[in-house]
């Protein structure tokens, strides 16, 4: 393949499941002292680094939402509640904490007067739905797919788009995208309380077309439609932070480290205040009011799906992943397909989300008065190192994917693993041997107890010896055309068992090996 052009080796690449950027590693075997150059994929997940690691993380994850969609069998519990902060449990305040420190600060446990109150039935000690059955005898167990959205910020069009930008809330927008995972977190312990049982899910967090965030969510049993509803009305989140509506210090005009004090000062000479000392402030003030309220919007979509219907919950996981791949800022597609409106449109959302703050450490804080807690000098305005203020997060800093531990009882290596281990009896079962992924393991140990493989980053300034990208990429296709081969005549031959890896494609499976 040396007169390959760049492009379309990117291509043959991509096609044979080959990581079109992987990572150049130094192996030096310590028995008999051989060094090579190992490519390793590069694990990306999404597709505008890497569209083969990202579909190969997606496919895994179909695979972990449909294994535990339908269970009814009980899966043995961690210790700690599924998914929920260490600050909080499970008849937890409604007000969240402020910080989570041993002194943190509480407030009044009664409800807003503009949700309506939840109602609380018994607690099943059970993670399975409830069973029903028919006047023929027959039994079955449903389940749930949710959507949830976030509330109008005005009015857009078909493209997405507002239809009048002035009169749109850009701010709260923003805020609510910062704030989202909070809001999502408290729907799930709000609707475990009114359904009476552990309810379990897996959810992804993807971006409606006017880039505000909204989830899908699979969801183990049903729960009456009306109280799933009324428990979205009811749940909200209040951010008791300083006031981050309108900002202090803007331009050049921002507070600087002054090295005796420690501390941020403005221009003036002034000393800001700590961010413990503004939550101080909040405390002491009886008719302070919280910097933000984030709800979820009245649109909630519920559909139940049977498990016996596998061409529904097929095209059911197929959705819930279908985005998992594409960045926030990628719902309107590639530069090129973006119009005019969509451009200003994401660049004055992002510009929202830029400047506001994420956290109480957050160096955004500098611009409306407050000193970020853990403050430390060279802190600057709009160069928080948190994600979720880049373009292409637009807010969602955290997890796109959401799962409760008890969905399936496995960790996503070992989801991995069981999707290899197809391959693995596949290939044995025809007589044919597969290289053995574990055989430059770090866990190869000596007789001594040293390890026998010691991994390096490679130093491209200094190292004379790497492979080009072209030769790494040839190598690449050459040995996975090989691999596919193998796996597919293996299928053909009998006593080899049948390929369940469900939503893997063959060439996903193999590349999991």
């Amino acid at each position: 393949m040396g007169q390959v052009a760049p492009d379309v080796l990117h291509e043959l690449a991509v096609r044979n499941g080959v990581c079109v950027r992987p990572i150049l590693s130094r192996l030096t075997d310590t028995t008999t002292g051989e060094q090579s150059i190992v490519s390793i994929p590069c694990g990306s997940t999404q597709a505008r680094q890497c569209p083969v690691c990202s579909d190969r993380a997606r496919k895994l994850r179909m695979q972990q939402c449909r294994e535990g969609w339908h269970r009814d069998d009980e899966i043995p519990a961690d210790d700690q509640d599924d998914d929920l902060p260490a600050e909080q449990s499970e008849n937890g305040d409604e007000d969240q904490a402020d910080d989570t420190e041993s002194a943190r600060r509480t407030r009044s446990t009664r409800r807003r007067q503009d949700a309506p109150d939840l109602p609380k039935v018994p607690m099943d000690n059970r993670t399975v739905g409830t069973a029903f059955t028919t006047p023929d005898g027959k039994t079955y167990r449903p389940s749930m797919f949710l959507t949830l959205t976030l509330p109008s910020y005005g009015k857009v069009g078909s493209d997405g788009t507002p239809i009048n930008p002035d009169a749109y809330d850009y701010h709260r927008a923003a805020m609510d995208a910062l704030h989202f995972p909070k809001i999502v977190d408290r729907f799930w312990q709000n609707l475990r309380r009114c359904a009476g049982y552990k309810v379990q899910y897996f959810a992804t967090v993807e971006a409606q077309r006017r880039l505000a965030p909204h989830l899908h969510a699979a969801v183990r049993g049903v729960i009456p439609r009306q109280t799933v509803k009324d428990v979205a009305a009811a749940t909200y989140h209040q951010l008791w932070w300083p006031q981050c509506t309108e900002p202090v210090y803007v331009g050049e005009d921002v507070p600087r480290w002054d090295e005796l004090t420690s501390r941020y000062v403005d221009q003036a000479g002034r000393i800001l205040p700590t961010w413990d000392e503004a939550l101080d402030a909040i405390g002491e003030d009886l008719a302070a009011t919280p910097a933000h309220v984030v709800k979820l919007g009245s649109q909630v979509d519920y559909q139940g799906i049977l498990g016996s219907a596998e061409d529904k919950v097929g095209k059911a996981v197929g959705y819930l992943t279908k985005y998992l791949s594409k960045s926030i800022a990628d719902t309107y597609g590639d530069d090129d397909e973006i119009t005019t409106r969509q451009a200003i449109h994401l660049d004055r959302l992002h510009r929202e989300v830029r400047w506001l703050p994420c956290s109480p450490s957050c160096s955004n804080w500098l611009r409306y008065g407050v000193q970020p807690k853990d403050a430390e000098g060279g802190m600057r305005p709009g160069w928080c190192p948190s994600k979720a203020h880049d373009r292409h997060h637009l807010g969602l800093g955290g997890r796109r994917v959401l799962v409760s531990r008890q969905w399936t009882g496995k960790t996503l290596a070992e989801h991995k693993a069981d999707r290899a281990e197809v391959v693995r009896q596949t290939l044995a079962a025809a007589g044919v041997d597969m290289p053995d992924t574990d055989r430059y393991s770090a866990s190869a140990h000596l007789e001594n107890g040293q390890s026998r493989f010691i991994w390096e980053p490679v130093d491209r300034a200094k190292d004379t010896d790497l492979p080009t990208w072209h030769g790494v990429m040839t190598r690449g296709i050459n040995e996975r055309i090989r691999w596919r081969t193998d796996y597919e005549q293996a299928k053909q031959r009998p006593h080899a068992p049948p390929d369940d890896t469900r939503s893997a494609t063959a060439t996903t499976a193999a590349s999991a090996a």
